[in-house]
């Protein structure tokens, strides 16, 4: 796999981190980040989500769920979602964030609020190498079942960008092929490390 991939989403823990855990199992130099201040999971209530600071280990979510109310979050699939996140990475990281983490060039978001603050993040950065960067927005509905079929998806879309030698050349061809495949509408975007 020759290009360097990050999955973003609102808070790191569905929608990103299926993508991010499918990707790893395929090979792929894949990381992953939300744009939220705060992580938050689904609590007894709409007015009671469960919220932690970014950086907050996974298992650490996993075990105080687990005391709440283990019946409800593994209902609700939080508990399994958790399981698997701690699999793949130690915390859920902020992408605003993520500097020293070097450069990628292409960057995936499940929401159009997302890909505007990654686009906007990117926009208001010092952009020392000149190095080009790939947006791109697939709309996935925030559960699980939404976020396995837009991970496959997503992992279609990595398998042609890095089949290609250079993405800026056929970037256009690529992602019109997809739409009509796949009936989906990307929204993309070019910024500069």
């Amino acid at each position: 796999m020759k290009f360097r991939y990050a999955m973003v989403c609102s808070s790191n823990q569905n929608r990103s981190m299926e993508a991010h855990a499918l990707l790893k199992r395929q090979g792929f130099d894949v990381a992953s980040y939300g744009t939220g201040s705060h992580v938050k999971l689904p609590g007894p209530s709409l007015r009671e989500p469960n919220v932690y600071e970014f950086g907050t280990p996974y298992k650490q979510m996993l075990d105080e769920l687990r005391r709440k109310d283990p019946e409800l979050y593994k209902r609700n699939g939080i508990l399994p979602m958790l399981k698997r996140n701690a699999a793949v990475k130690l915390a859920p990281q902020r992408w605003q964030d993520n500097a020293a983490d070097g450069f990628f060039d292409v960057v995936f978001t499940f929401e159009e609020k997302v890909f505007d603050m990654v686009v906007e993040d990117l926009h208001n950065r010092d952009h020392v190498l000149k190095k080009c960067v790939l947006i791109i927005n697939l709309e996935v509905k925030d559960n699980h079942e939404e976020a396995a079929v837009g991970a496959r998806l997503a992992l279609d879309l990595c398998q042609e960008i890095d089949a290609t030698e250079s993405w800026e050349d056929s970037i256009d061809d690529i992602l019109t092929a997809f739409e009509k495949q796949h009936r989906r509408k990307l929204l993309y975007s070019i910024s500069y490390y």
